[in-house]
């Protein structure tokens, strides 16, 4: 896995802990879930074309 994409794969677990933090402390935002899946979704799409 190259460096670009290990980094994104780490931002994307990275902006779960903060997302799940922010939820159990302040309550639940939308937003923040669904531009975290946006994230997960667009790595998932990165590690696929690298694959190929």
């Amino acid at each position: 896995m190259p460096g670009s994409t290990k980094t994104m794969a780490g931002l994307t677990v990275g902006g779960l802990v903060v997302v799940t933090a922010y939820t159990v402390t302040i309550g639940s935002n939308g937003w923040l879930w669904f531009a975290w899946v946006m994230l997960m979704l667009l790595t998932i799409g990165t590690l696929a074309a690298r694959g190929t």
